[in-house]
C-alpha cells in the first residue's frame, strides 16, 4: 500500500466531488505535507485530531475560488514504493515553470522544491501539485 498516494488520491477526489472537508487517516509524513500545501496556500485550514485508535485524523477543509474552481489543479505522485525518483539540486524539476509546487522528502525533512534549492540539497521527489 501506498499511504501518500492514497492521501493525495482522497484529496483530489472530494476537491472533483467540491466537499468542504475531508478526513484522512494521520501519519506524520501525511501532517507534513498537509502543513506544506497549509503554506502554500493550496488549502484554507486543517485540524489534526486524535481519536480512539493511536493512529489519529487530519481534518482538511478545502479550498475554492468564488466559481467554485479548486486551488489544487492537479496533485500527482511522483515517487512511488517500486519506483524512487530522487534529485539533486541540480537536476531538481520545475513544476509549470515554477508556479507550482514539488515536496521532496530530503535529510532534513519535508520541503518545498524551492526550500531545497535554497539549503542546496536534493532528496527523493514525493509530489507535485499546482
Amino acid at each position: 500500500m501506498d499511504a501518500i498516494a492514497d492521501y493525495l488520491t482522497k484529496i483530489r477526489n472530494s476537491m472533483k466531488a467540491q466537499h468542504r472537508v475531508v478526513e484522512i487517516p494521520a501519519s506524520n509524513i501525511k501532517k507534513e505535507i498537509t502543513k506544506i500545501l497549509f503554506d502554500q496556500g493550496y488549502i484554507l485550514s486543517y485540524k489534526f485530531e486524535d481519536s480512539a485508535n493511536k493512529q489519529g485524523i487530519i481534518k482538511i477543509a478545502l479550498k475554492y475560488n468564488p466559481n467554485k474552481q479548486p486551488a489544487i489543479k492537479a496533485l500527482k505522485r511522483i515517487s512511488t514504493p517500486g519506483a524512487r525518483r530522487y534529485s539533486s539540486v541540480h537536476t531538481m524539476p520545475r513544476v509549470l515553470n515554477g508556479l507550482g509546487v514539488a515536496i521532496l522528502s530530503t535529510s532534513k525533512g519535508l520541503m518545498t522544491d524551492k526550500q531545497a534549492k535554497r539549503e542546496n540539497i536534493g532528496g527523493e521527489i514525493l509530489c507535485h501539485v499546482h
